[in-house]
């Protein structure tokens, strides 16, 4: 686990590469290198795992023509060394990241289909002049690009970019008002105006200032007819295969535990000797004493950390500073103590993160099986009961069941967090020129139908949170968090072997009337209590809601919402009212105003003068 950035342009100073250096220093504070010749500069910041004594980077093939930076983990490297070595290929290190070199002499743009990791990475042509990067199948890793004037970056955090004199920040405002309805930066495009995302499962190439991206890999579900022993029996034995790959270190790895049955199943198989868990000290708000009675059972050194009211809205600023782009996902900020005490004592901890995208395990999941009475009748019924349901005009029990059961999964379903809807954002964004959510998510809901599942309407919620939710909001938030504390976070279930055995699950034995994730939590009882296996899952509970009516936090958002930056994107008094109901009890406004709340703070961080 690393950090690099680089530039390219008409103007090479080799003393500019080393302040972008310092500014993601906290990924890898065990070594810098850096390259530069008159087209390119490139920097690097080593956190060193694997090959710790030779394992320097940017790293050179043979003859010195091909330059590399990588961030992340090859767990076949081994095996791929091998190969590579019986065609001749001649390795002056024992570390992943040279195997990426060879690969690319080998295969070129191919070489990615032989991975099995996560990874971002750079390999520049010193001859031809070309930087091939790529970023892994599911968007574990970072991979940040595009142009400010004259010069192209590229790198694994924006905040390097800042350190070029050529960059010019300039807000995005689609990206602000798609973030206030997905709570996450939803677009290719960032924040900052110019500068993008490279996707999953897609490379770049970039030579005399024009670059593409191509796409090499995509997920899909591709369901087979199974018995429940049989989807139990391949799933457990590929968690198992996947969570020992995720084990190959030169340090010792530990494990986030959590309430769930995610982290406790890795926290269970992973062969370690330490866990981390984070709580708060309000009742439900914490799982500390949960994941201790575990970590008893399973023979784990537990080591919680109760994270205090006061602690967690300090960190706030470094959150959103660390993230590169706002995230309203209060869990971010557990997951920066999480890692802060993980870091205490490894280098390197397991996580959870991708099993409830893979196996079916959000509670929203079981919509479409709550809605069949109404779905299946014809799509006119489903409009008239819909509208006369909206017409009430207060809330009663049943109302939002018709309302939701008049719309198709494309049209109500846009991920596991839908903050403000166009037309309550129009009312609170002085300017919202942006398209409608459900525009974006089209294209991947069209996807799933060319796949021949457009019938199964749990599969393409599942496709689509694969899509944006995992990579915009969890993954992100892991690997940010993560790094801030300079620890390497692993995602065993985030497997490319573990996702050909996920995608071939029925629908039916994921998620059913017994519940989500129905075949994860049958192999899960192979090697955790029944308590374990089958417990609800709470994921970070954070007491945004109740803090938010309290006198002194209310008035550090109503200062946020009355000052300048609010004053100069929102409407004051509707930010206002927004923050006086939820004081007042009149409803829940806890999502929509902590989603203002960061973006506010992240602005302060990044553009406050």
């Amino acid at each position: 686990m690393c950090g690099f950035c680089g530039f390219a342009g008409n103007e090479i100073n080799s003393n500019i590469i080393y302040g972008m250096m310092e500014k993601i220093a906290h990924r890898g504070p065990d070594s810098d290198g850096t390259y530069f010749d008159n087209d390119i500069a490139i920097g690097f910041r080593r956190l060193s795992i694997i090959g710790l004594n030779g394992g320097e980077q940017p790293i050179f093939n043979e003859d010195k023509s091909l330059v590399l930076v990588f961030n992340g983990e090859i767990y076949n490297y081994r095996d791929l060394q091998a190969e590579l070595k019986s065609r001749g290929h001649i390795f002056s290190t024992q570390t992943d990241s040279e195997c990426l070199l060879h690969l690319y002499e080998e295969y070129s743009s191919n070489m990615l289909h032989h991975l099995r990791g996560m990874f971002a990475f750079a390999i520049y042509d010193i001859n031809k002049k070309t930087l091939f990067a790529a970023r892994d199948f599911f968007g574990i890793k970072p991979f940040y690009y595009g142009s400010s004037g004259d010069t192209f970056f590229f790198g694994s955090e924006i905040k390097s970019f800042t350190a070029h004199p050529n960059f010019t920040p300039q807000l995005n405002l689609d990206a602000l008002a798609q973030y206030l309805t997905f709570q996450y930066s939803v677009l290719p495009e960032t924040f900052f105006k110019g500068i993008f995302k490279l996707p999953p499962g897609h490379y770049l190439t970039y030579k005399d200032g024009f670059f593409e991206t191509h796409r090499y890999f995509q997920p899909k579900f591709s369901l087979k007819e199974m018995t429940l022993e049989k989807a139990v029996e391949d799933l457990d034995a590929v968690l198992g295969d996947s969570i020992q790959a995720h084990m190959v270190s030169d340090v010792e790895v530990g494990a986030f535990l959590s309430g769930g049955v995610d982290s406790s199943i890795v926290a269970a198989r992973f062969n370690g000797q330490r866990c981390f868990t984070v709580g708060f000290d309000y009742e439900n708000y914490s799982e500390i004493a949960y994941a201790k009675e575990l970590a008893q059972q399973i023979g784990l050194e537990h080591h919680p950390k109760t994270i205090t009211t006061e602690e967690y809205w300090d960190a706030l600023p470094k959150v959103q500073y660390h993230m590169d782009e706002p995230l309203a996902d209060p869990s971010a900020t557990a997951l920066y103590f999480v890692s802060q005490e993980a870091a205490k004592h490894v280098k390197v901890a397991l996580s959870g993160e991708g099993a409830d995208e893979f196996f079916g395990g959000y509670n929203i999941y079981m919509e479409p099986l709550d809605l069949r009475i109404l779905t299946a009748l014809p799509m006119v019924a489903r409009r008239i009961l819909g509208k006369m349901a909206s017409f009430i005009p207060f809330n009663i029990k049943g109302k939002n069941f018709f309302i939701r059961g008049s719309k198709t999964i494309e049209e109500r379903f846009i991920g596991n967090a839908f903050i403000f809807t166009k037309k309550e954002r129009e009312k609170l964004l002085k300017q919202d020129t942006a398209k409608n959510p459900q525009d974006l998510t089209a294209p991947i809901y069209r996807e799933v139908a060319a796949e021949g599942l457009s019938g199964d309407d749990i599969t393409k919620m599942q496709h689509l949170d694969i899509q944006l939710w995992l990579v915009g909001d969890i993954l992100l938030k892991a690997d940010k968090m993560s790094m801030a504390h300079s620890l390497e976070v692993r995602v065993p279930f985030l497997d490319k072997e573990v996702f050909k055995v996920a995608s071939q699950i029925p629908t039916n034995l994921r998620v059913n009337r017994s519940g989500t994730k129905y075949t994860f939590r049958r192999a899960a009882l192979r090697h955790l209590p029944k308590i374990s296996a089958g417990r609800r899952k709470l994921g970070f509970p954070v007491p945004i809601r109740l803090w938010l009516r309290d006198d002194k936090y209310y008035s550090i958002v109503k200062e946020y919402f009355t000052g300048d930056t609010a004053e100069k994107y929102f409407n004051v008094v509707a930010l206002l009212k927004l923050l006086d109901d939820h004081k007042t009890k009149r409803r829940d406004n806890s999502r929509k105003i902590w989603t203002v709340f960061m973006f506010l703070l992240w602005h302060k961080q990044y553009f406050a003068v």
